[in-house]
């Protein structure tokens, strides 16, 4: 194996590590050296590969908001009907909720510390969706509300679960294995919630 090799593959292994802490454990606070340890490497490799924590968390950020960004390319998709956007949008968020289950938790915390975060959705697009909601509505297809209310239903629906989800299994008494399994089901609650047909 080359020396280029190596050093790519005990990068991705940093990265996949820091991703998997910080994800899928949901500790933000995770040290370099807990990095380290976890991904079996010397402290001293992260500080050379990536300068720095702070970057290699800028790196991991970035990282997470473009697992955001292509989940809501679905959206932007003008030529599904609505009920089937939502429903793929649902589909790859309860996926990556299923794969990373502190995504957008991590995404706030660190928008909450001022880290820039880019918006997923173009204005026009937004409005094109705005537009859509409006007129399934006007179909009897979705409960009259504003459009953004909808918006903010699915997104609560979505992403709550998943947010608190320490916090749900241990007042519910459910397992890691079962809380997977909960999230799995809840495509078609969703749905169910969001449109009357």
């Amino acid at each position: 194996m080359s020396n280029q090799t190596k050093k790519e593959q005990t990068q991705e292994l940093i990265k996949e590590t820091a991703k998997n802490l910080f994800f899928v454990k949901g500790k933000f606070d995770a040290t370099t050296q807990e990095i380290a340890d976890e991904a079996g490497v010397n402290r001293t490799l992260i500080n050379y590969y990536f300068r720095s924590r702070d970057n290699l968390i800028q790196i991991i950020f970035n990282e997470a908001q473009k697992v955001e960004r292509e989940k809501s390319k679905v959206i932007q998709r003008a030529d599904l009907p609505l009920k089937e956007k939502i429903s793929k949008f649902i589909e790859s968020s309860l996926s990556t909720s299923l794969k990373y289950p502190y995504l957008e938790t991590y995404i706030v915390s660190q928008m909450n510390k001022g880290n820039c975060h880019q918006k997923d959705v173009e204005d026009e697009i937004l409005e094109e969706l705005y537009k859509s909601i409006e007129f399934e509505m006007e179909q009897g297809n979705i409960e009259k509300m504003k459009p953004v209310q909808f918006l903010l239903n699915m997104v609560a629906l979505l992403v709550f679960p998943s947010a608190l989800r320490p916090l749900l299994m241990d007042n519910l008494l459910i397992s890691d294995k079962e809380f997977d399994e909960i999230i799995s089901e809840r495509k078609e609650i969703i749905l169910n919630i969001l449109f009357k047909k």
